[in-house]
């Protein structure tokens, strides 16, 4: 049956985040051959929307006001909110971001509506939309359809490829003005910790550091692979339990979840907990001196070695391949 679909636009410092194309894409699976409608919401980001277009959303709805200007999730229900009571969907998809996860379930709960969360995928089996998400920790998956009511998911980042950019695409911008009121929160200032490269949960490439890398100098051969992959640095809990670097960093079951293409694990042991936050990566890469370390169990390809040995060999063979290529 076709279906409209509401997606939501995440932007970040001005840009419009990859997990943003990602779920137009899971949206078009979902219509059938409906409509998908994608919102902005924040002030100042109606010149973002023809690359939502680009990407594949058949309309853009725009939602701006100044309280909107950082998230609170007072003001951005009120904002999703309006354009749902406004476009009335049977479908509605959001990235499981930090502001996805923060979001997703106040607006379920005032819609009085069912929840997926973090599927990694969805697709039309006989006559039903199936999701597929991760439990236990990623060591099994179950399927789940929707049998009544709003179709509505959040979906891990890096999962589903966001549709082929068309430059010839043209559509609709609208704009819906929405009163924001009532505000419990207030964001007066953003202070962000200095970051360098890719953003961590988006990355196609992760070089992470666990206890072996011994210090936080021992990130620094770590960061420079990083640099020539085009990639992001991550770390285990075990490593920033020690101080050697932020939490900003941490992997696992208590920080961040990544399914990048690559992911190389220096001096990572395979805690269950740091494996639940990046065993559905595409291909592993493990780098560790004991043989005998967990993570080898998981991992498509192992080194055992030391670490500072190793890493260095790797930087200078990709500088090579890049040099010829």
């Amino acid at each position: 049956m076709a279906r409209k679909v509401l997606t939501l636009g995440e932007v970040r410092d001005g840009s419009l985040r990859n997990v943003s194309f990602e779920t137009i894409a899971a949206a078009k699976t979902i219509s059938e051959g409906g409509e998908v409608v994608a919102v902005l919401i924040g002030n100042g980001v109606s010149a973002l929307g023809e690359e939502l277009v680009k990407y594949g959303a058949d309309r853009v709805l725009v939602v701006e006001n100044e309280k909107l200007s950082q998230y609170t999730s007072d003001g951005y229900s009120q904002a999703l909110l309006a354009a749902i009571e406004q476009e009335k969907p049977e479908g509605l998809i959001l990235g499981h971001t930090a502001l996805g996860k923060d979001l997703s379930p106040r607006i379920a709960g005032k819609l009085s509506s069912g929840l997926i969360s973090d599927a990694t995928d969805v697709e039309v089996a006989g006559g039903n939309l199936v999701f597929t998400r991760p439990i236990f920790s990623g060591k099994a998956f179950e399927k789940k359809i929707v049998t009544d009511g709003l179709v509505f998911a959040t979906i891990r980042p890096n999962n589903i490829a966001p549709l082929e950019r068309d430059e010839s695409r043209s559509r609709e911008v609208g704009s819906l003005a929405v009163e924001i009121s009532d505000l419990r929160t207030i964001i007066k200032e953003v202070v962000r910790k200095a970051s360098e490269g890719v953003d961590l949960s988006e990355a196609k490439v992760v070089i992470a550091g666990g206890r072996g890398v011994k210090s936080s100098d021992g990130f620094e051969p770590l960061k420079e692979l990083a640099n020539v992959l085009g990639g992001a640095v991550g770390a285990s809990r075990g490593a920033c339990d020690a101080d050697y670097c932020d939490y900003s960093l941490q992997i696992g079951q208590t920080g961040k979840v990544v399914t990048p293409d690559l992911y190389i694990a220096c001096g990572i042991s395979g805690a269950i907990q740091h494996l639940a936050g990046m065993s559905n990566s595409k291909v592993i890469v493990a780098i560790n001196k004991d043989p005998e370390a967990n993570i080898f169990k998981v991992a498509d390809y192992g080194i055992v070695g030391d670490l500072f040995e190793v890493v260095p060999l790797l930087t200078e063979e990709f500088k090579k391949l890049k040099v010829h290529s």
